[in-house]
């Protein structure tokens, strides 16, 4: 009998303070030990090791509740049953509250209300604290986050409102320039035109003036004629006789002379200054004025890129430009896109590269990637001829063979047929074509590096006077 009560009390004590249980838990491993050995000796090793085997514990620490009650029925001790109005915190017994119900999500007495959570997972109550505040600080470092990307969103859009002025103050300054130009040519035509009528004018009167001072010396010398014949018909007998040879001599030869017509085109030729005058002023603006099929987009450009006021080359910018940071905004690369995207039909331009050491040239979706790292090539939206160094590749980096060094690329996209060709326009010169099936709006790219000691500083579209120029 004594061995057997000796067998019984080494299964209820404690390895760590070699005592009776107090509070048994239990681990993974199945080693029981007090609640307050584990954790003073977890504190002391700095890790969850089980005292007895070393075994790392995985698991929640769980409240053995047969081995407590067999210890504290083997010690003599008693736990009172929960009164009626035990709440979550037990006032009487206040500095023994070490655990908490998981399934009830509260904090537990261990005294009145322990044997009353049998099946419930049990956890000590400091554990189950620094749980809840590992998910609030998760939950703060979120918050945190989120209030910082609210923050620099509130920033952009702040900075935003000045950059507005300075787009339209600037656009505006571009298009007073732009009308100045158109009315300074308006000006100069309807002069011309002003002139040109008047000159004629000027002549068509002098021709008159000569005309009439013609007729008026005519008139002079019939008038005289005609008196004289009147004069000889006033005689009578030898006089009149002779004096009629010589009367009607001189008549006959006022008569003689063809009678007098008056001249043609002898007005204004209204018709010649006022028709179809809008259109052929219109023609005139036409001749000296460029269209460019490629208009680049500023709020797409790279803040280490400037653009000309024409919005039709780019190049390496000598200092950052401030620029907000909207979504449309290239911020890894040094890119720009076209302002116009195409969904169907066949579309060219050409841009002028000269001899720039580093450039990109090609097409690009609509949703490319903007803000991260990334190559130029097809798997990321992106259908490009690429040149460095005098190099020349396309996107998956295939080196390409060219039998020149063209100053002057030709891009042409036949989106329904669903290919990007690049030319040398000196002879048409096939240089590589892209076949993809496109879905999403393409648009011309360009990326572009400094110009070092190259005599061509940027890359442009090249302007045609003509917008009906076909593309093949």
């Amino acid at each position: 009998m004594a061995e057997k009560i000796t067998r019984l009390k080494s299964l209820l004590t404690c390895s760590v303070c070699t005592e009776i249980f107090t509070d048994p838990v239990s681990l993974s491993c199945h080693h029981s030990f007090c609640y307050r050995c584990l954790q003073d000796f977890w504190a002391q090793a700095k890790n969850k090791n089980c005292p007895v085997c070393k075994r790392k514990n995985s698991k929640d620490v769980v409240v053995n509740f047969s081995l407590m009650e067999l210890a504290d029925s083997y010690a003599g001790r008693q736990r009172s049953a929960p009164s009626e109005e035990a709440q979550v915190v037990c006032n009487e017994h206040l500095k023994d509250i070490k655990w908490f119900c998981k399934e009830e999500q509260r904090a537990v007495c261990h005294v009145c209300e322990f044997p009353h959570h049998q099946g419930h997972t049990l956890v000590p109550l400091e554990e189950q604290v620094q749980e809840l505040k590992q998910q609030l600080r998760h939950d703060l470092r979120a918050l945190q986050a989120r209030r910082s990307r609210h923050q620099e969103l509130e920033e952009t859009y702040e900075a935003m409102v000045p950059h507005l002025k300075k787009q339209r103050v600037k656009t505006e300054r571009r298009i007073g320039a732009e009308f100045e130009q158109l009315h300074r040519f308006l000006s100069e035509e309807e002069e011309a035109r002003v002139k040109a009528l008047r000159e004629e004018e000027e002549q068509k009167r002098k021709r008159i003036l000569l005309e009439r001072k013609t007729l008026q010396e005519q008139i002079r010398s019939l008038s005289e004629g005609l008196s004289a014949v009147e004069a000889d018909l006033q005689k009578d007998g030898l006089s009149f006789l002779s004096a009629s040879t010589r009367s009607r001599t001189s008549a006959r030869a006022l008569l003689s002379g063809s009678d007098p017509q008056l001249l043609p085109g002898a007005l204004l030729d209204e018709a010649k200054h006022l028709g179809n005058l809008a259109h052929r002023v219109w023609e005139k603006m036409g001749q000296r004025t460029t269209f460019s099929p490629v208009t680049l987009d500023p709020n797409t450009v790279s803040d280490c890129l400037s653009l000309s006021d024409d919005l039709t080359s780019v190049r390496v910018s000598d200092v950052i430009q401030e620029v907000p940071n909207n979504p449309e905004r290239f911020t890894w690369y040094a890119e720009v896109l076209g302002s116009e995207g195409f969904s169907s039909g066949e579309h060219c331009w050409e841009v002028e590269v000269g001899d720039l050491p580093i450039w990109r040239i090609g097409v690009a979706n609509e949703s490319v990637g903007r803000r991260g790292e990334r190559t130029a090539s097809p798997a990321n939206g992106i259908w490009c001829l690429f040149h460095r160094s005098g190099k020349y590749a396309q996107g998956t980096g295939k080196t390409l063979t060219l039998k020149r060094t063209p100053e002057r690329i030709r891009v042409q996209l036949d989106y329904d047929g669903g290919e990007v060709s690049f030319y040398d326009p000196e002879d048409m010169t096939l240089i590589y074509t892209y076949q993809h099936t496109f879905t999403d709006s393409i648009f011309p790219y360009f990326g572009i590096g400094a110009a070092g000691l190259a005599r061509t500083k940027d890359v442009r579209v090249c302007g045609d006077s003509s917008r009906t120029k076909p593309c093949k």
